[in-house]
C-alpha cells in the first residue's frame, strides 16, 4: 500500500490539511483539536508527537503520543491523549477493514519511533478497549491489563430517572445533598458552554492543587495541566463547564463536560476541600448535573475517566476494562 506518513509536533508544526475532517468523520471529543493538542504539548514537561497517514491526499488516521524521555538517552512514546481519560491515542477511518487499519498503526509506529531517535525504547498503548485489542496485539507485544474506565449507559427518561435508579442509601443522599446545593445563597452555580467568564489560571490552581493532594496514580507521565490549556478549552462551544463559587465571586469548584454525538466524557472535576473554605456535596451534585444534561441530549452513555471506580459504581457508572500493550521498538511495524 503506497501511504505516506508525516509526524509532527503539534507544539511548533502547523495543523495538517485534513485534520479537521479526520477528526469530525471520526467523532473525535474536544481534546483532539490540533490547537488544544499544542498548547498542552507547549507547556508540558513530556512534547507529544503526531503521526498522519495519507492514502492519495486523503487522511486515513491519526495516532497522538507523549514522547516521554529518560535519563542516559531513552524515551518511549505513550499513545494516548493526554487529557482524553479512558479513549485510546488514535483517530481512525471507519472507510477500512480490520487489516488496514492494522497497516495504518504499524504505519505510525515505524514513523513515531523513527522520529524519537536511536535512543526510543518502542511504544506503550494506553487505554486500549477489549474490542480494540485484535489492532494493537500480536508477536512480541506485551498485553496487559490496565485500570478500567468508568461509563454510565443511558438508559433513563430524565435525570430524575437515573436517581430513581441508584440503591437507596445513594439515591436519599444525592436528593438531599442537590438540595443542599441548590438552597444554599452563598452557591453562585453555572453550567454552560463557551465560557469565557472563566479565567484558565485560576482553573489550573485549583485542579493541579487537587491532584496534589488525591496523588498522582503510578506511572503518570502527564505533566500539570496548564492554565492556557484550560482557558482555550472551556472557551469551546463543544465544552461544557460548570462552576460553583461563593458570594464573594471564589471559585469553589468546578467540572467540565467534553460532549460527542454518542458518549461525552466527564473531564476534569476540581474543588476546595472544606478546611480552605470549600463546600461539601458538590462532587455528587456535579454527577446529578452532568447526568442530567446528558440525558436531555439523548446521549448514549457519559465516560466519566478512570480512578474512583468502587464510587463512581455507586452512581451506576460500570467499569469497561482497559489494556495497556507494550511494543518493544525491534517489533514496532510489524
Amino acid at each position: 500500500m503506497a501511504d505516506s506518513v508525516e509526524v509532527l509536533d503539534p507544539a511548533y508544526d502547523e495543523e495538517p490539511a485534513g485534520w479537521a475532517g479526520l477528526r469530525g468523520s471520526t467523532a473525535q471529543h474536544a481534546s483532539w483539536d490540533f490547537g488544544l493538542l499544542g498548547i498542552e504539548s507547549r507547556h508540558a514537561r513530556q512534547p507529544t508527537r503526531i503521526a498522519v497517514v495519507r492514502r492519495d491526499g486523503s487522511a486515513l488516521g491519526a495516532v497522538v503520543a507523549t514522547l516521554v524521555r529518560f535519563r542516559g538517552g531513552l524515551s518511549l512514546l505513550e499513545v494516548h491523549n493526554p487529557w482524553l481519560s479512558g479513549f485510546p491515542g488514535w483517530a481512525l477511518t471507519d472507510r477500512l477493514e480490520p487489516a488496514d487499519l492494522r497497516h495504518v498503526l504499524r504505519t505510525c509506529e515505524r514513523a513515531l519511533c523513527r522520529a524519537a531517535g536511536v535512543g526510543c525504547a518502542g511504544l506503550l498503548y494506553r487505554s486500549v478497549s477489549v474490542d480494540s485489542l485484535p489492532l494493537v496485539r500480536g508477536r512480541g507485544r506485551l498485553v496487559r491489563q490496565a485500570m478500567g474506565t468508568a461509563v454510565l449507559e443511558n438508559t433513563f427518561a430524565s435525570g430524575a430517572d437515573w436517581v430513581a435508579s441508584l440503591p437507596r442509601s445513594r439515591r436519599h443522599s444525592i436528593r438531599g445533598q442537590v438540595r443542599k446545593v441548590d438552597a444554599d445563597a452563598g452557591i453562585v452555580v453555572r453550567f454552560a458552554s463557551a465560557r469565557d467568564d472563566l479565567d484558565g489560571a485560576e482553573l489550573a490552581e485549583l485542579v493541579n492543587r487537587h491532584r496534589d493532594r488525591l496523588g498522582r496514580p503510578k506511572f503518570d507521565s502527564r505533566s500539570p495541566v496548564s492554565a492556557e490549556y484550560l482557558h482555550a478549552l472551556v472557551r469551546r462551544e463543544d465544552v461544557r463547564t460548570l462552576t460553583y463559587h461563593d458570594g464573594s465571586g471564589r471559585l469553589l469548584a468546578f467540572a467540565d463536560l467534553l460532549d460527542h454525538p454518542d458518549i461525552p466524557l466527564y473531564q476534569h472535576w476540581a474543588a476546595l476541600p472544606p478546611e480552605a473554605g470549600g463546600r461539601k456535596h458538590l462532587y455528587f451534585d456535579s454527577y446529578a448535573r452532568l447526568i442530567e444534561q446528558v440525558v436531555a441530549d439523548g446521549r448514549k452513555a457519559l465516560a466519566a475517566g478512570r480512578g474512583r471506580l468502587e464510587l463512581k459504581a455507586s452512581l451506576g457508572l460500570r467499569t469497561r476494562p482497559l489494556f495497556a500493550v507494550g511494543v518493544p521498538r525491534p517489533v514496532a511495524g510489524r
